[in-house]
């Protein structure tokens, strides 16, 4: 029998502290439809215990770095003391938790991507992936772990609430890919289930606008909050799933919609030219791809697409003036890209993620030699 993820009761007392005590409290989300799903929820949650953050950010990867970084820092410095609360990201950000420390937070981290050299020094981490952890949840999105997190909150949560939050943890496991077992398969089930009933304004305007026959609705909820860059640490995908007018629900989701063609137009291109690439290179045990003009929210697609093409783990960045960051997706059993880049930790700045799905930020001057090493590292993965 599964147990529970661990610190998440610790989490959960420290949250209630932070309410009862009118404290200010930040909420730290990736940009992606995982990491939205956890704010909107959380912040939900927050709501209904009678406190709202004093913040809510998004970074963007490409200005601003993956997870916790120094802009993020300077941005959220003047609503010190604060809780702040990771969600989707954080178990990488040794240094930045040490930052955000002396800065006056008190960080919870709420992540589930694998941990890289050791844990940050926060007051609660929650993450199944962490040593000691015994739950078994290593499947859970990170919207399913903050799921679990507001019914350890709200243990006599209202039905209708329930309902709309566990639709977010439906499109958030289904975008994240993660494993379709346990919680995982109740979760979708439910959330799909009353998704057409939805009585979230944002979520309606979405079911107005798409086919209400169509089975693949879900699927475009989704690639439109995927279409959401965060700018000034904000999100329009976000916005959108905590807005009530109905109004502005609408045009905002037509907008979002209208972003993802344009996406996959950008996407097309660049898989193009990859494949061109590709097409004047010998049998290379990975595929390494890097340009300036392209955007990096799209990298973790393309290196979708192309991985499962030719099985191959594969690296797509975007190159800029002094550093490149990128994407990378490696789909067979027993190539780990986490454990890849971890094997050259010292070219890197930054990197983490899941075996199948992680990413990197890179000096330029390392690229060459990160390249040279991957492809040995692999040569010994190759079936």
């Amino acid at each position: 029998m599964q147990g529970k993820i661990k610190n998440l009761t610790e989490a959960a007392e420290r949250i209630k502290v932070a309410v009862n005590s009118n404290e200010r409290i930040i909420i730290y989300a990736d940009s992606d439809a995982d990491g939205i799903c956890s704010a909107v929820i959380l912040q939900d949650v927050l709501k209904n215990l009678g406190a709202t953050p004093v913040a809510v950010a998004f970074p963007n990867r490409e200005e601003d770095g993956y997870g916790i970084n120094q802009k993020a820092l300077e941005f959220l410095k003047p609503h010190a003391p604060a809780l702040f609360i990771t969600l989707d990201l954080g178990i990488g950000n040794i240094k930045e938790v040490e930052q955000a420390n002396a800065l006056g937070f008190e960080v919870i981290i709420i992540d589930h991507h694998q941990v890289l050299e050791k844990v940050p020094d926060a007051k609660v981490v929650v993450d199944p992936q962490q040593a000691g952890d015994e739950s078994g949840m290593q499947y859970l999105c990170n919207a399913g772990i903050v799921f679990t997190l507001a019914q350890e909150l709200l243990p006599a949560m209202p039905e209708l609430l329930r309902r709309s939050l566990v639709e977010l943890a439906a499109l958030a496991t289904i975008s994240d890919m993660v494993p379709q077992i346990s919680e995982n398969v109740q979760i979708i089930s439910e959330g799909l289930r009353s998704l057409p009933g939805t009585v979230r304004p944002g979520l309606k305007a979405f079911l107005q606008l798409l086919p209400s026959a169509d089975p693949q609705t879900h699927m475009k909820i989704i690639g439109a909050m995927n279409s959401a860059e965060s700018l000034h640490f904000s999100n329009d995908a976000f916005k959108l799933l905590t807005l009530s007018d109905a109004a502005e629900c609408r045009e905002l989701a037509e907008d979002l919609l209208s972003r993802v063609r344009l996406k996959q137009m950008r996407i097309e291109a660049i898989l193009q030219d990859v494949e061109q690439r590709i097409s004047r290179k010998g049998n290379d045990p990975i595929i390494f791809e890097g340009d300036p003009a392209w955007k990096l929210i799209l990298a973790g697609m393309v290196a979708s697409i192309i991985a499962q093409k030719y099985q191959k783990p594969t690296f797509i960045f975007k190159k800029m003036d002094a550093e490149s960051a990128g994407s990378v997706r490696s789909l067979k059993e027993g190539q780990n890209s986490v454990e890849a880049m971890k094997s050259c930790k010292d070219l890197l700045i930054t990197y983490g993620g899941h075996p199948k799905a992680s990413g990197f930020r890179i000096k330029n001057e390392n690229l060459e030699q990160f390249k040279a090493r991957l492809e040995e590292y692999f040569k010994g993965t190759r079936t």
